[in-house]
């Protein structure tokens, strides 16, 4: 049951939407995506009205700086900490963790495992009272966070993933009949699944749910930043996170540009991909792409966006520019070495895209690109999956349909055939 905040009414929204070109300014519905003028691409951003106060606890203690107008009870937001030994073992004197994912001992419960039921709430926060129905592409971790979110609280969607993804998607019940999946069987990549979801979201009644381009996403995010300066009581020098499309970074990135103080510098952002895929790598060292035939070869899976936000305005590349950052990488082998390493000083399990920023993160340390006394956030962006499946009982996802993937251009659009077929008898049915 969601309710609405003393403060962020339906129809009195805190917020205003701004776009990063233009300077645009636009009365939120839940729903808008971009800027209705003619220019370069160009981000929605948010500016909010008031000052930034805290009231209650998880992640709507935020909400004064989240666009939304709605909130939902006991969502548990991100665990801050400082981690003396990770940090000794790295050689760092100042090393903070934000811990996303499922560890009781540490008060972390997000039921999904991974930061992505951030964004999941905050979108659903956002959305009008009678919202489409969501189009949602997802590598797996954004696909489980909507999938039990929109259980909970009966928001209409429709999700497409590869078929790996459904290994992961275990929840704590049954998913509602409201929440449809779509596995792509095959080959079928994320960013086949990212091509697929624009064609469905052309269907009557239905809508992208936008990804990057949409400010809650970011915004929800961007929470883990606020959390940390916090506990931490300022904000850190520098800020270590995966990424795939690098939307919770620009979310990081935004949040630490409305809560410093003066003249305070913002966090340098140190992205990290997984070799051999790592399209942003390739975008800020050398204006390449990414082998698209190597999509399949990273361990973190969920880092594997072809497309990502670059060079859009209020995206990747400007809030590198802004922070003084960089791109990192780090190969399969770094990463599960990283995530025996975590598991073994805090003693619980990460996710493989955190054991790609950990493992970066140390290499940066040894190449003297990191300084032993800066004070660092590292983003955890998922753990404790392994540590929940022993303490409940899942329930695994059951497909809506599992779509046939046709290799070639013509993938997609037998993947939107086969769902408009599911869908005309899914209604039929529903009518006799």
């Amino acid at each position: 049951m969601s309710r609405v905040h003393p403060q962020v009414r339906p129809g009195n929204r805190h917020y205003t939407l701004v776009c990063s070109s233009c300077g645009a300014r636009y009365e939120d519905d839940g729903l808008i995506l971009d800027c209705s003028r003619r220019h370069e691409p160009a981000f929605l951003r948010t500016e909010y009205d008031g000052t930034a106060e805290h009231t209650g606890t998880g992640l709507f203690r935020h909400a004064r700086l989240m666009p939304v107008v709605r909130t939902f009870p006991d969502v548990p937001g991100p665990v801050v900490y400082r981690a003396g030994e990770l940090g000794r073992r790295l050689g760092l004197t100042r090393l903070w963790i934000a811990f996303n994912g499922y560890w009781p001992e540490r008060g972390a419960q997000l039921p999904t495992c991974t930061f992505k039921d951030l964004e999941a709430y905050t979108v659903l926060g956002r959305l009008p009272a009678d919202p489409p129905v969501l189009v949602i592409p997802s590598a797996g971790n954004t696909a489980a966070a909507f999938a039990w979110a929109s259980t909970r609280h009966q928001v209409p969607c429709l999700i497409l993933v590869p078929a790996p993804a459904l290994d992961g998607m275990r929840f704590p019940g049954p998913l509602d009949p409201c929440v449809r999946i779509v596995v792509l069987d095959g080959d079928a990549t994320y960013s086949d699944a990212i091509t697929c979801a624009e064609l469905l979201a052309l269907l009557p009644g239905h809508q992208a749910e936008g990804g990057s381009r949409n400010v809650a996403r970011r915004d929800g995010l961007g929470t883990v930043m606020l959390a940390a300066a916090e506990a931490i009581g300022c904000l850190p020098q520098t800020y270590v996170q995966a990424v795939g499309s690098g939307t919770g970074a620009i979310g990081a990135h935004e949040a630490a540009r409305r809560i410093r103080s003066g003249d305070e510098p913002l966090p340098r952002l140190l992205l990290c991909q997984n070799t051999p895929f790592a399209p942003l790598y390739e975008a800020w060292h050398s204006g390449g792409q990414a082998r698209a035939d190597r999509e399949h070869e990273p361990l973190a899976r969920e880092l594997t966006n072809r497309r990502p936000p670059f060079t859009v305005r209020g995206g990747v590349r400007e809030a590198l520019c802004e922070s003084g950052g960089d791109v990192l990488c780090a190969d399969n082998e770094a990463a599960l070495a990283a995530m025996a390493l975590f598991e073994e000083i805090e003693g619980i399990d990460i996710e493989p895209g955190a054991g790609v920023a950990l493992a970066a993160l140390a290499d940066a340390v040894r190449s003297g690109r990191v300084d032993r006394d800066e004070l660092i956030l590292l983003n955890v962006t998922g753990g404790g999956r392994a540590r929940q499946a022993g303490d409940l009982a899942l329930v695994p996802a059951v497909p809506w349909l599992r779509a046939v993937w046709t290799p070639g251009g013509e993938g997609p659009r037998a993947v939107a055939e086969q769902v408009g077929r599911q869908l005309s008898t899914a209604t039929s049915g529903a009518g006799r």
